[in-house]
């Protein structure tokens, strides 16, 4: 089956022309109604939407056995207007705009492999709405429909036309410091400076990395202060910790809140700390069968054998994985830029990527044998 390259493009357009910023229902929902009809068609039921928290997500569940969940989801990190900046545009091949990469084109992959497959029924398509943020509202949801599947396919972007067979765990941390207001001019000493406490934990925090073990400790957003007169009363510090291990996630965020109890107070300000051990790592042994299955597709339909890497970043399919489930992540297409300005995919690597995951969809749930 060739790729229809006309609906591909008008699909990813819709995709990136209407924006999905993480958790925004209203925008989400209308969403929700195009990619739910595009599914229907090709799945033969409709999907079902579970808000969670008061955040959308679309799901089909499959409906017989044995059954493989693709695993997407519809949020990027772009704020509403941004296309009014940046609109969907295809140059030379290769299609641009906000979030076209991270990740509305693995959107169109799934669909485009949908086409493709012999039994629909066997498979469970989940699109959620807050990934870019944690997956806070969508994560049960995400653990519970992959726990009846043989096996997940994440239609996260790839690395270069590589596959993503590792990622680090993410912990995520949100520090309030509490002080005590003063007038900076004429009583600085009464004070109690929120901001040079926020500045000493900035300069600790790093110093609980582990770079021989690929552990990072990265404060992230740090903000302080009402006025250039006032010594601050408050600031609030946002911290991003990735490890290969939960060993090493569990070994700093023990040593976070350490901190905070050794520090409770002072120089006169309290800080409280949220937030912990959002991710675990995906690790690769819960991938090799599914690599060498992705590459024999891949020689069955004369395309060249992705390669496979580790990764910094994370996905839900740290979650699956972490449930002990079969997981391969980036069989997205090929292309550049997520989060960023430059965003784009090669459009050609779509329908290739499709007719690969197609292929696998039909030996994991048993209509025919794998490619030796």
């Amino acid at each position: 089956m060739t790729t229809d390259e006309a609906r591909v493009l008008d699909r990813l357009e819709r995709l990136v022309s209407m924006e999905t910023p993480s958790g925004d229902a209203p925008r989400l929902d209308a969403l929700h109604d195009v990619v739910g009809g595009w599914g229907a068609e090709v799945l033969g039921r409709r999907p079902e939407r579970v808000v969670v928290e008061g955040v959308p997500h679309l799901l089909w569940r499959a409906t017989d056995e044995p059954s493989v969940l693709l695993l997407g989801h519809l949020d990027t990190v772009f704020p509403a207007g941004t296309t009014e900046r940046r609109p969907f545009r295809v140059d030379d091949g290769r299609a641009s705009g906000p979030g076209v990469f991270d990740m509305k084109a693995g959107v169109v992959i799934a669909l485009e492999a949908l086409e493709r497959v012999a039994r629909p029924e066997r498979v469970a398509l989940l699109l959620t709405g807050d990934e870019e943020v944690g997956s806070v509202t969508s994560r049960s949801l995400i653990e519970e429909v992959a726990r009846t599947a043989a096996a997940v396919l994440v239609l996260e972007p790839s690395l270069a036309g590589a596959l993503k067979v590792g990622r680090k765990g993410g912990s995520f941390y949100h520090l309030d410091f509490h002080g005590r207001a003063a007038h900076a001019g004429l009583e600085p000493e009464r004070g109690r400076n929120a901001l040079l406490e926020l500045a000493r934990w900035a300069l600790e925090l790093p110093g609980l990395a582990n770079h021989d073990l690929g552990t990072t400790v990265t404060p992230t957003v740090a903000s302080a202060g009402t006025t250039v007169n006032v010594v601050p009363d408050r600031a609030t510090l946002t911290v991003d910790v990735r490890a290969t291990t939960l060993d090493e996630q569990t070994r700093v965020d023990e040593a976070v809140r350490a901190m905070v109890e050794r520090h409770r107070g002072a120089n006169g300000v309290d800080v409280h700390v949220d937030g912990g051990i959002n991710r675990p790592p995906l690790e690769t042994s819960g991938s090799e069968a599914l690599v060498a299955l992705c590459r024999g597709e891949a020689r069955r339909l004369g395309l060249a054998e992705p390669d496979a890497v580790s990764v910094g970043g994370a996905s839900d399919g740290n979650f699956t994985a972490a449930l002990g489930i079969p997981t391969l992540d980036g069989l997205g297409p090929n292309g550049d830029g997520a989060h960023a300005e430059h965003e784009w995919v090669e459009v050609s690597s779509i329908g290739q990527r499709a007719a690969i995951v197609g292929g696998m969809v039909d030996v994991l749930t048993g209509v025919r044998v794998p490619e030796e």
